[in-house]
C-alpha cells in the first residue's frame, strides 16, 4: 500500500477517534441538556452516531491536513523574498480655488 494512502486511514482513524472522545465529553458534560435529550428519545442512538459522524469527518480533514502541512521542507535560508527599494515621488496634481463668496456648496437654496 503506498505511504500516502497508509498516512491518510491514520489520521482519519486518529479524527473519527478525537471525534469519539468530543461526542462522549458533551454527552458526560450535558451540553446544553444534550445527555437528557438523547437518553429519554428513542432515536437518541441515531443522534449519537450522526453527531459523531459528522465531527469525524470534520476532526479527520483537519488531522489529514495539518499531518500533509506538516510534511513540508523546513526552510533555513532567508524568508519573505528579496525587499524592494521604493522610491516615493510627488505627484503635482492641479486644482482649481474658488472665490471666497462662490462657493458651491455654501449658496444652495
Amino acid at each position: 500500500m503506498p505511504a500516502l494512502i497508509k498516512l491518510y486511514i491514520r489520521n482519519v482513524l486518529i479524527g473519527f477517534a478525537i471525534a469519539a472522545a468530543f461526542v462522549a465529553m458533551l454527552l458526560w458534560f450535558n451540553v446544553m441538556n444534550l445527555w437528557s435529550l438523547v437518553s429519554t428519545s428513542d432515536q437518541g442512538a441515531l443522534a449519537v452516531f450522526i453527531l459523531w459522524f459528522m465531527n469525524g469527518i470534520v476532526f479527520a480533514g483537519v488531522q489529514f491536513a495539518y499531518a500533509i502541512m506538516s510534511l513540508a521542507e523546513k526552510s533555513t535560508g532567508p524568508r519573505g523574498g528579496t525587499p524592494i527599494a521604493h522610491q516615493f515621488e510627488p505627484i503635482p496634481v492641479q486644482a482649481e480655488a474658488h472665490k471666497s463668496g462662490q462657493d458651491r456648496h455654501l449658496n444652495r437654496r
